[in-house]
């Protein structure tokens, strides 16, 4: 799945890069926050309490390369494209939550899972290829228009995660759950403190505002799809629990504020 995708970005990228040999460029810089939901291992996956408990927050650096400015060879490209590059943190704070945890009367049963809980950090970076839907000289000209937008790209990101429980450390019949005490993917168990690094899909769709002649605001709802279901530091048993079977991913909302640079 990712290797096409890395594959068709690289040869975007290849493009614009000849073609801004051949034009010239504008440059964007700005900053980007918000809410992050993350869907894991950790609570039911599609239960909307969880998602929304399962929130953190994140902040990025966000740097576009604009080949409309100053360009009077108008082409579809060059009017509809930008090229966006991110350095990006998130921070999460994880608990499990939904109809299972919450039924009073299996309270002692789920004891393990009430008690457990989990962190996680990303340094996310990577491109997306953004597209306009309408041209860019047009909403670069009109102070107090939008310009709504859909973008796909790919990240790396280095994340640190913890697991942890109330009742005392995790691996011990006492403190855990079943379904995590049972090896997975290479661990001794279902659970992992560890560092690593991941590759993701990231695909958004989003809007600007015109601020200023030199500056946007940005609205951004992403999702972004990791090849690892480990981000967490949860993965049971797959073989075993086909209820755990996705990958992590999380939801991003962000505000941004763009700057225009004028080289």
């Amino acid at each position: 799945m990712f290797k096409p995708i890395a594959l068709t970005l690289f040869a975007f990228l290849g493009f614009a890069t000849t073609m801004s040999a051949q034009s010239d460029l504008a440059h964007e810089v700005g900053i980007i926050f918000g809410p992050v939901s993350f869907q894991s291992d950790y609570g039911e996956r599609h239960d909307m309490n969880n998602n929304v408990k399962n929130t953190g927050f994140g902040v990025g650096l966000v740097h576009f390369i604009n080949f409309s400015a100053n360009n009077n060879r108008e082409s579809f490209f060059t009017e509809h494209f930008k090229v966006r590059s991110e350095l990006s943190f998130n921070k999460i704070n994880l608990h499990h939550f939904g109809e299972w945890v919450d039924r009073e009367k299996q309270k002692g049963v789920v004891r393990h899972l009430r008690a457990m809980n989990g962190k996680t950090t990303l340094v996310n970076f990577g491109s997306q290829l953004e597209f306009s839907f309408i041209k860019i000289h047009d909403f670069e000209n009109s102070v107090g228009s939008f310009s709504p937008y859909v973008s796909l790209g790919f990240q790396a990101s280095y994340y640190s995660t913890k697991a942890e429980s109330q009742l005392g450390p995790l691996g011990l019949t006492e403190t855990t759950f079943p379904k995590y005490l049972t090896p997975s993917d290479g661990r001794a168990h279902g659970f992992s403190n560890e560092n690593g690094v991941v590759l993701s899909v990231v695909t958004g769709v989003g809007v600007h505002y015109k601020l200023t002649e030199m500056s946007d605001l940005m609205f951004d709802i992403r999702y972004q799809g990791f090849n690892s279901d480990w981000v967490d530091g949860l993965n049971p048993n797959k073989k075993i629990y086909k209820e755990n079977k996705s990958n992590d991913s999380q939801v991003w909302f962000n505000l941004g504020y763009i700057m225009y640079l004028e080289f």
